[in-house]
């Protein structure tokens, strides 16, 4: 069974850079499609980034060209590089893996992910 453990959360001021990791065990990181979501308090959980699926990784308009994923399956590791960040990227951030693959250039539901991480908070201030 994967399980997933987040890293890299803080706080920082507006502009400034956080990268995010992800750890998973139990199983190759390269068997599961995956990615990350974010939670603000009083907001819906929202998808942020996610992995190719027709060709390009998956991002939410409102990170596209700041946030970046990747993924090192040597080491079973998800990475978010987060760059230009705003008091809007304030939220808990999770990764998040599906035991199947997703087809579509769309952001996944977060219905649709078997396993989650405990989270790490990022705090951005102005």
């Amino acid at each position: 069974q994967v399980q997933l453990v987040e890293s890299g959360g803080g706080s920082v001021q507006a502009g400034g850079s956080l990268r995010l990791s992800c750890a998973a065990s139990g199983y190759s990181t390269s068997n599961y499609y995956m990615g990350w979501f974010r939670q603000a308090p009083g907001k819906e959980r929202e998808g942020v980034a996610f992995g190719k699926s027709a060709g390009s990784t998956i991002y939410a308009d409102s990170v596209k060209g700041r946030f970046t994923i990747s993924q090192d399956n040597a080491n079973n590791t998800l990475y978010l590089q987060m760059n230009s960040l705003k008091p809007d990227d304030t939220a808990m951030y999770y990764c998040a893996a599906r035991t199947l693959w997703w087809y579509l250039h769309q952001l996944p539901p977060a219905t649709t992910f078997n396993y989650w991480g405990q989270g790490t908070a990022v705090t951005v201030s102005a």
